[in-house]
């Protein structure tokens, strides 16, 4: 079955939505206009049951099929935050909130689960019970885990759980997906070297912390070359170093890096933890000085379930004709958070020859919203057939 044409009828009418969610993007859970927009529009849909301020500024639409016999709830998910990011795009529906803008297409994916919602309260042609999601903070923020944490999974019973993100360069509307290990676990660290601080043409008489914290920095990435198996996944990447002092003459007293840990396992992750505090506090001790490590985990691997991702590729074929396997991808995705609750499978929609994702010219293109809305639609028609 290709993109529905109900969608084709709405394209405009969706577009409208999603570029005046462009226009006045929210960052991390403060999405109080987002919000509220998305649960107007879900009671004016006719939804059996419209819930706010879950993990935060959440928000749930229920949607009953009609035919419940089934038992079968399933969740679809869309994130709602924009980025802090100057927008440059030149649009004149471009972002009104200077510092902030929708850089990653959560406008795109919000108004085309918007346009399905529409879609499935007016045909409910399926056997069972749709949850609509809409979470606020996926950017840095955690809004799934909050969403989680609410009990929005118990609640409302949700059995499978289904996400979407686009992707620039792949065609628009095409769609790629890969089971298991999908999106990695995003950590962060920081170390603060502590040595004796002096003027810089008597080295001898301090303990320099810009060597030792050169030194970790070129050390670190032994954690990829030679402590990683080559065919696992890790990416340590310092980002950040700043001397407590900034003058031309003076040795600093300490010296602080910032950076951040990408991995695609849990057994991954532990080493790098244990690497770079074994690492930094083994290069402090050599030159006499000391190594304060910090190391914060964030977002967890997102982990497709294989049953799941079988089906969602199995309905972007029927949707667009193809489903091509995904790369994996080292940055983060908060889903992560709710495929840990419950089975489910997060795919890639196509939005064309864009700028890149967290980038001041990116735009989401509103020629994938027919394909991104037959996806979710067929999600719930398919798994849940009336017949």
């Amino acid at each position: 079955m290709p993109v529905k044409n109900r969608f084709a009828e709405l394209q405009d009418e969706i577009t409208l939505w999603r570029r005046d969610i462009h226009e006045n993007p929210e960052l991390l859970f403060d999405t109080h206009r987002t919000s509220a927009l998305v649960a107007e529009k879900l009671q004016g849909f006719g939804c059996d049951e419209v819930v706010t301020g879950i993990g935060r500024t959440g928000v749930v639409g229920v949607i009953k099929g009609r035919k419940t016999d089934s038992g079968k709830v399933i969740g679809l998910r869309a994130d709602m935050d924009a980025l802090p990011i100057l927008e440059s795009t030149g649009l004149d529906y471009a972002s009104k909130t200077p510092g902030a803008m929708h850089a990653c297409g959560h406008d795109g994916h919000t108004a085309m689960l918007l346009g399905a919602a529409k879609y499935l309260s007016e045909t409910r042609n399926f056997d069972g019970t749709i949850v609509v999601i809409f979470q606020p903070a996926e950017e840095g923020g955690g809004g799934g885990k909050e969403m989680c944490d609410d009990g929005m999974m118990d609640r409302w019973n949700i059995q499978e759980v289904y996400g979407m993100h686009n992707w620039p360069g792949r065609p628009v509307g095409s769609f790629a997906i890969r089971p298991g290990a999908f999106f990695a676990a995003t950590d962060t660290f920081s170390v603060t070297f502590g040595g004796k601080g002096g003027h810089a043409a008597k080295p001898n008489e301090t303990i320099d912390s810009t060597v030792m914290s050169a030194q970790a920095v070129l050390a670190l990435q032994t954690i990829a070359s030679r402590n990683a198996d080559p065919v696992d996944q890790v990416v340590v990447s310092v980002t950040s170093f700043e001397t407590s002092s900034k003058a031309f003459n003076v040795i600093p007293q300490s010296v602080q890096l910032k950076g951040t840990v990408r991995t695609m396992s849990k057994d991954m992750r532990d080493l790098a933890e244990k690497r770079i505090h074994a690492i930094c506090e083994g290069i402090a001790a050599t030159f006499g000085g000391t190594a304060a490590v910090t190391y914060n985990r964030g977002y967890p691997v997102m982990v497709n379930h294989e049953v799941q991702t079988e089906f969602a590729a199995e309905v972007a074929r029927s949707v667009s004709g193809t489903c091509e396997e995904a790369p994996l991808v080292m940055g983060g995705e908060d889903f992560a958070f709710m495929l840990e609750e419950r089975p489910g499978a997060y795919i890639l929609v196509g939005n064309g020859d864009t700028a890149a994702v967290h980038h001041p010219e990116y735009n989401f293109d509103d020629n994938a919203i027919p394909a991104g809305c037959s996806w979710w639609a067929e999600i719930a028609e398919q798994r849940m057939p009336i017949g």
